[in-house]
């Protein structure tokens, strides 16, 4: 037993076919000798013996050390071959070379299946832009090789299926794969042979061709073992004279490659792929199913994919005749023999164009006809309207991708509403791949998933997940322009000639923006412009903010508005009577999100929102010296109202808003108004005790230039205890409810009183006097005493004489 120092060993490994494997990668030294030995131990350098048989082995290492070259690992590999003793005529087969994996496989393809890859039927997807990976990569070297395209096979993709068996075969004309590049990209997990591919590229100074590849994450492969418990991959390289077939299993620690020495299966150029589908997953193997997938995922890659399809076509066929009728025929035999047919569809096989639909979005948008953008979109979504607009940009800089968005013409329908934001209305494409249309808010919010389209980048990994879209950078940036670029359009409708245009939009999408206005805090300068209102002015036409601006008094510093449930409410409400006087306009939020959304917005253009159902209503009017008298005569009178109503009321106050009403209930300042506490109640489903905080106190605000109002200071100056005026200040209360949009505590108890009043004042209004009783004599009656009138009679004449 000799040891062998460093050097020695380093000759050892280089000449027993170390130079296949990269340089420091975890190998095992195979050698074959006759006289010496290698034996482990535990420390210092490794010792190397030879078997005495003469046969060669591969002796592993106590101790595996994992480097790499290139970035990736490579597995230990054992060769076997044909015993000397063997003697045949017939030439032994290839040698059949086993790998093993460097990874925990069956760990791995979990990660893979439940983390990268959340639907089964994306392996399609993934195998095709491989296969495109190849093509892509063929057609760059060939420019500086063009003997690499020397067998002059069509570049494109061809996927054929055997439904009976589960089994799908994927056969690209690419670049193919040398028994070591085999070794390389598919016996190591996460390799990507594309991105090795660009990094030469970006070193090479000759770099500057088409480098849109797709596959840049290295394990796109592995996703076939998500169907398939079996892969076969046939691959011949332009730069090789043999062609090697890969093997693996799913869930295997191991995999073979070996050369392909069948005529039959030779291929000139390319990889072709086979995939022996799961007894769960053979649904995958029908070609209609095939077809669909392609057409979904990969219906925009630049290379033309066949897939294997049955056909038919109509032929005519003679008919065998009836024997009754030939001895009929024969019967009469001047009549003329017609021979008798039938239409029957003969089926065949062949293979059928599946992605005819180039990408519209990679065109320049000044060669794009509106007709084409609209015709895009019906078939893409569905649709049998043209979009009100639609936009096709490019974006560049930090972040580039490009996108067409569409405004719909009708709104969704169904599920698809406010509700329910995972909408599938945006289409996000990586390099032309379809990745998915399943978002909940990553690339737009939720108040515009109307908003359809198609975005395709350049940047994202082709392996996405709701998990990377939603901690990407890349993403954030592109929510921000495409959010931008969908209010440009947006704005560009409300700007039209056509005011119909925009009417339409509003009719269909108008709370989608209000709703904004909640949610979007950083775009209200964008959503406001867009928003429209009734108005005290405009009650059959909505009107814009801009609009309403431009159409303020010199002197006014607010917008006003009043919310209600309909027009013909807040047209009759008592808090517009002031504000009527002076012509100034109050907008009518008549939709139950109105109110929300412009408390939201606070102001617009420096004007702020005021309610003017709530208390302090300041119309630049004041009069102080009035204001002094009306305090010192009614103020008194205000504290024996308050008084009364107790804490039904926070206060009673002298109004500034009233010119025909006796009076009105102002919400808080900070509390909510009728209009709000009325959508409120019906959203607790009965459970009032959470709105007590925040229905605020409300303020009793009186009229002193109405008679009710001034009837009732008279009976305080004269007797504050009179029970007819308590009873009109209660009635007064009750109805200033009812006006000012509130509900009554108690409908019942407010008719009550409506009804003793009514029955005062209407007290023998309309009926007959009662006739006077005869009285008779035959029966004396008790006396009673009786209030009798005097009557006034005037002299007559009597004779000429008075």
């Amino acid at each position: 037993m000799h040891r062998l120092t460093r050097r020695s060993a380093s000759a050892i490994l280089r000449h027993t076919g170390g130079s296949r494997y990269p340089r420091n990668a975890t190998a095992a030294a195979a050698t074959c000798s006759d006289d010496s030995q290698v034996v482990g131990h535990h420390t210092g350098p490794r010792w190397y013996s030879v078997l005495p048989s003469g046969r060669c082995n591969t002796v592993r290492s106590l101790t595996e050390v994992n480097l790499s070259k290139n970035g990736f690992f490579l597995g230990n590999r054992y060769e076997s071959t044909a015993a000397a003793s063997d003697a045949s005529a017939v030439p032994p087969p290839p040698p059949v070379e086993k790998y093993e994996y460097q990874a925990e496989v069956s760990r791995l393809m979990d990660l893979i299946v439940n983390s990268l890859y959340s639907n089964k039927e994306v392996f399609l997807r993934e195998l095709i832009s491989n296969a495109s990976d190849a093509l892509d990569k063929l057609r760059f070297l060939a420019v500086t090789k063009p003997e690499l395209l020397k067998d002059a096979a069509d570049l494109d993709i061809r996927i054929n299926t055997d439904k009976d068996n589960g089994i799908i075969t994927i056969t690209d004309t690419g670049i193919g794969m040398t028994q070591q590049e085999l070794v390389d990209c598919l016996g190591t997990i996460a390799q990507s042979g594309t991105a090795k591919f660009l990094k030469a590229m970006k070193d090479s100074k000759d770099a500057g061709g088409d480098n849109n590849l797709i596959g840049q994450f290295g394990v796109g492969f592995y996703s076939s073992f998500l169907v398939a418990d079996r892969v076969v991959v046939s691959t011949k390289s332009p730069n090789s004279n043999k062609q090697y077939v890969w093997e693996g299993e799913a869930n295997a620690s191991s995999y073979t490659i070996r050369e392909e020495t069948d005529p039959e299966k030779l291929i000139p150029r390319g990889t072709c792929l086979t995939l022996y589908l799961k007894n769960d997953d053979k649904g995958f193997a029908h070609p209609e199913r095939i077809q669909r997938l392609v057409k979904n995922y990969s219906q925009f890659v630049s290379f033309p994919i066949y897939t294997w399809q049955e056909k038919g076509y109509t032929k005519e066929v003679e008919v065998d005749e009836d024997p009754a009728e030939a001895s009929k025929d024969k019967q009469d035999e001047t009549t003329e023999k017609k021979k008798k047919t039938k239409t029957v569809v003969e089926k065949y096989w062949d293979w059928e164009l599946t992605n005819e639909t180039q990408p519209i979005w990679l065109r320049n948008p000044k060669e794009v006809q509106t007709e084409d953008y609209n015709e895009f979109y019906k078939r893409t979504f569905n649709e049998y309207l043209d979009p009100l607009a639609s936009s096709h940009f490019t974006t560049e800089g930090e972040v580039e991708f490009r996108s067409i968005l569409y405004v719909p013409a009708v709104s969704p329908q169904g599920k698809d509403d406010l509700v329910n934001p995972k909408t599938k209305n945006i289409r996000l494409h990586v390099k032309r791949v379809f990745i998915s249309d399943d978002f909940d808010g990553e690339l737009f919010p939720r108040y515009l998933s109307f908003v359809k389209g198609v975005v395709d980048s350049n940047d994202l990994p082709l392996n996405v997940s709701r998990e990377i879209l939603q901690e990407s950078r890349i993403v954030r940036i592109m929510r921000k322009r495409l959010v931008r670029k969908a209010f440009d359009m947006i704005l560009g409708i409300s700007m039209s000639e056509n005011k119909a245009d925009y009417e339409r939009f509003w009719d269909n999408f108008g709370k989608y923006m209000k709703l904004g206005c909640l949610e979007d805090r950083e775009n209200h300068k964008r959503l406001a412009p867009l928003l429209r209102f009734f108005s005290s002015q405009s009650e059959d036409e909505m009107i814009s903010l801009d609009e309403y601006v431009e159409n303020m008094k010199p002197e006014q510093k607010d917008i006003y508005y009043i919310a209600s449930d309909s027009v013909t409410s807040a047209r009759n409400t008592p808090f517009l009577e002031k504000l009527l006087e002076k012509e100034l306009e109050v907008l009518y939020l008549v939709d139950p999100i109105d109110e929300i959304a412009v408390q939201n917005l606070k102001s617009y253009k420096e004007k702020n929102f005021i309610d003017i159902s709530k208390e302090d209503l300041d119309l630049g009017d004041k009069n102080e010296e009035k204001e002094k008298m009306m305090k010192e005569e009614f103020g008194q009178t205000c504290d024996w109202i308050k008084k009364h109503l107790g804490d039904r009321v926070a206060s009673v106050q002298i109004s500034n808003r009233l010119s025909s009403s006796p009076c009105v209930l102002a919400s808080a300042k900070f509390g909510w108004s009728a209009n709000m506490e009325r959508l409120m109640k019906s959203q607790t489903v009965g459970d009032t005790s959470s709105m007590e905080f925040m229905r605020g106190r409300r303020v009793f605000e009186i009229n002193p230039d109405h008679p009710i109002i001034q009837n009732l200071n008279a009976a305080f100056n004269s007797n504050p205890d009179d029970d007819d005026a308590l009873r009109a200040i209660d009635l007064l209360y009750d109805a200033a409810l009812v006006s000012s949009g509130f509900t009554p505590e108690n409908p019942a108890q407010l008719g009550g009183k409506i009804y003793e009043m009514m029955g005062m004042a209407l007290s023998g209004k309309w009926s007959a006097p009662t006739p006077t009783p005869e009285v008779h004599h035959s029966a004396p009656q008790p006396q009673t005493p009786e209030t009798l009138e005097a009557e006034v009679v005037e002299p007559v004449e009597a004779g000429g004489q008075k």
